[in-house]
């Protein structure tokens, strides 16, 4: 085998070769004996507030100190073809508010969108907010399957008291939450994995995915995985040529999967992300090509079973 885990140029004739581009993502998937890809962290969002994202990543050398193109700035019926022609059997089209009243807006129109789109799954999302229980219990109750939590965007301290009804909501429900916590890619207010670390200790049956596996702080990320037996990491932008710029792995990060190999899922960006969708496939690729111990068996886990699991599919 060959490469490091940042460069996943491995060889290992035991597993299909990866894929050379977003045609040949099909491929792969169907070599693997894979009905399709689940991923769960997409995001679709109504057309103004998408515009609104948009904008914010064409400004990105401003807010990032680098360049942030779109790669796939289409129709929304354009975004919903391409992955099905990736071959993405499921999605979870996540949606995150930024200021109070726009929780239970943003979770009904997901509602609708998901009851529209076969491949989409129903998803919620939660604000600190007095109504947040409400809404977000009417959407589990219809069937969501995941809640999208932004604190970065939202720029709101999950400690706080308005939401403590909403994380014992989740926790007796058993639907998982896909929490932007970490510092990447720039700090927040109430950003860090150790903040997150207390509403976990507070509800330690929570399931939650740390999204993009606490970047930058993949380690500690890890470490929560350890100590909570439901919480998981997606692979949301790790260890693509992009991401590696602002967050390097761990030398060893293949070695560290090992253990947690049942708890890492698929998660792309799609469609924000500023490169094509293989490059996270190819990623996940070299991790599986780089340790006999993960291989095929992860690979299958990582790109369907564990999130079709996650999400009840």
């Amino acid at each position: 085998m060959t490469g490091t885990p940042g460069n996943p140029a491995y060889e290992n004739p035991a597993l299909p070769a990866p894929p050379i581009d977003d045609t040949d993502v099909s491929r792969y998937v169907t070599d693997l004996g894979l009905p399709g890809l689940v991923d769960v962290h997409v995001h679709f969002l109504p057309e103004p507030v998408l515009r609104k994202v948009w904008a914010y990543f064409d400004a990105a050398e401003t807010h990032y100190g680098m360049p942030w193109p779109v790669q796939y700035r289409t129709p929304e019926s354009d975004r919903i073809a391409t992955l099905e022609k990736l071959g993405v059997r499921a999605f979870a089209p996540l949606v995150y508010p930024h200021k109070p009243g726009m929780g239970r807006w943003l979770t009904e129109w997901v509602t609708e969108f998901a009851a529209e789109t076969p491949a989409a799954v129903p998803t919620a999302t939660l604000y600190p907010e007095p109504d947040v229980a409400d809404y977000l219990g009417a959407a589990v109750e219809a069937g969501a399957c995941a809640v999208k939590v932004h604190v970065q965007v939202g720029a709101f301290d999950p400690r706080d008291e308005l939401l403590r009804p909403a994380w014992g909501l989740l926790a007796e429900a058993g639907v998982p939450a896909i929490v932007h916590c970490g510092h990447g890619p720039i700090p927040g207010e109430h950003t860090g994995l150790d903040i997150f670390a207390e509403v976990l200790a507070e509800h330690p049956r929570l399931p939650i995915v740390l999204a993009h596996a606490g970047m930058p702080d993949f380690v500690a990320a890890l470490d929560l995985v350890q100590r909570f037996e439901r919480v998981y990491i997606d692979t949301t932008m790790v260890g693509t040529p992009f991401s590696l710029q602002i967050a390097p792995l761990p030398a060893d990060w293949p070695a560290r999967l090992v253990d947690v190999a049942d708890r890492v899922v698929l998660g792309t960006d799609f469609p924000n992300i500023p490169y094509p969708y293989v490059e996270q496939i190819r990623a996940i690729a070299g991790w599986a090509a780089a340790d006999d111990r993960l291989g095929r068996d992860f690979l299958r886990s990582v790109l369907h079973d564990a999130p079709a699991r996650l999400l009840g599919i």
